[in-house]
C-alpha cells in the first residue's frame, strides 16, 4: 500500500495514453532520439509506468565497507521523491540496483516506479506487490560492499538518449519513451488527439472498411 500520489495532471493523463502514439508524435515533431535501449524491460508486461522522471547515478567502488555502501543506497530511497519516477543509471552490468525492500520502501513513498539501466532481483516479491519496474537483466548479486550513488537529479544517458529530471517517460510492454520537459504538455495533448483518430481508424476498420480507404481519409494507420 503506498501513500497517496502527489497530483500530477499530466502524469495521469499519460498514464492513459500508450509509448508507441507517444513515440510517433515525437517523431513526427523531429525528436525521434527518444527511446531507451529496447533491452530494459519490464518485470510485469501488463504494467504502464508513466511520470515525471528524478534521475540518479553511480558507479562501482569496491573499495567501500558494507555499512559505506547500505548507508548511500538507504540515502538514494531517502531522497526519491514521492510522484515521481526514478530512472537510475548505474554505470555497470554486475549488481542489482532494485530489490524487493528497496521496491517496498519507494512504494510506501509514492514514487510511481523504477527504471534502471542495470540490474534487479528479487524480481517474483517485486512483482507481488505490484511495484512497476523496467530492468536490463537479473542477478541476486547486491550492492553492498560494491557500488555507491554519485549524483541525483543531474541529466544521465542511456543508451543515445540524454534523460533529465523534469522529462516525462512512459513505458510499457513496447519500450520507454522519454519526452522533454519543455515539450510534455503539447506531446501529452497531440499524442490523445491521436489516440482519438486510431479509436476511429479501429471501428470503420472493423465495421469492414478497407485498410487503404480508412489511411486516405483519416491520414493515419
Amino acid at each position: 500500500m503506498s501513500e497517496t500520489l502527489p497530483a500530477d495532471p499530466l502524469a495521469e493523463r499519460l498514464s492513459r495514453c500508450y509509448a508507441s502514439a507517444v513515440h510517433d508524435v515525437l517523431r513526427a515533431q523531429g525528436h525521434d532520439n527518444c527511446l531507451l535501449p529496447y533491452d530494459i524491460r519490464p518485470l510485469n508486461i501488463k504494467h504502464t509506468l508513466a511520470g515525471e522522471v528524478w534521475t540518479v547515478s553511480g558507479h562501482i567502488d569496491r573499495t567501500k565497507s558494507a555499512h559505506e555502501t547500505l548507508l548511500q543506497w538507504t540515502g538514494v530511497l531517502s531522497k526519491a521523491p514521492g510522484g515521481k519516477v526514478v530512472v537510475c543509471q548505474p554505470n555497470n552490468r554486475e549488481v542489482a540496483l532494485m530489490g524487493e525492500l528497496s521496491a517496498s520502501a519507494l512504494q510506501l513513498k509514492g514514487v510511481r516506479g523504477y527504471i534502471v539501466d542495470g540490474g534487479c532481483r528479487d524480481a517474483a516479491m517485486i512483482d507481488e506487490i505490484g511495484f512497476p519496474v523496467w530492468c536490463s537483466f537479473y542477478t541476486p548479486s547486491d550492492i553492498v560492499s560494491r557500488w555507491v550513488p554519485d549524483s541525483f537529479g543531474a541529466p544521465v544517458t542511456i543508451g543515445t538518449v540524454t534523460v533529465c529530471s523534469g522529462d516525462y517517460v512512459i513505458a510499457d510492454r513496447d519500450g520507454i519513451v522519454i519526452i522533454p520537459a519543455a515539450k510534455a504538455a503539447d506531446v501529452i495533448t497531440r499524442t490523445e488527439e491521436v489516440m482519438g483518430t486510431e479509436g476511429e481508424v479501429r471501428r470503420n476498420i472493423m465495421a469492414g472498411m478497407d485498410p487503404q480507404e480508412a489511411y486516405e481519409r483519416y491520414g493515419k494507420f
